[in-house]
């Protein structure tokens, strides 16, 4: 019989191994920034956005609302800021509202 390997690996780990090695890095990565987008711009926001994608390191964001897509577009440096913090990598340098 072989031996059993004591290394233990944590669920996390493992996900994230399993990720890297599929390349669904990207994929990963559009989710998370869909989800952060709802989480921190609050549901009266979310209820106004059609659409959040990610294209070329930008983040175009489509709002139905064309007084919140002028209010939103004073703060977009800070806004990047915030969903690059709260992704935990580098991924957004420029946003968009359409």
């Amino acid at each position: 019989m072989s031996k059993r390997e004591n290394d233990s690996f944590s669920i996390e780990d493992l996900m994230q191994l399993f990720i890297k090695e599929n390349n669904l890095t990207k994929g990963m990565q559009k989710i998370k920034i869909e989800e952060s987008w709802t989480k921190m711009m609050g549901p009266g926001v979310a209820n106004h956005t059609t659409s959040v994608k990610l294209q070329n390191k930008t983040l175009v964001v489509q709002l139905t609302s064309s007084v919140l897509r002028e209010e939103l577009s004073y703060g977009k440096d800070k806004i990047a800021k915030m969903l690059n913090e709260e992704i935990g990598e580098d991924v957004i340098s420029k946003v968009m509202f359409v």
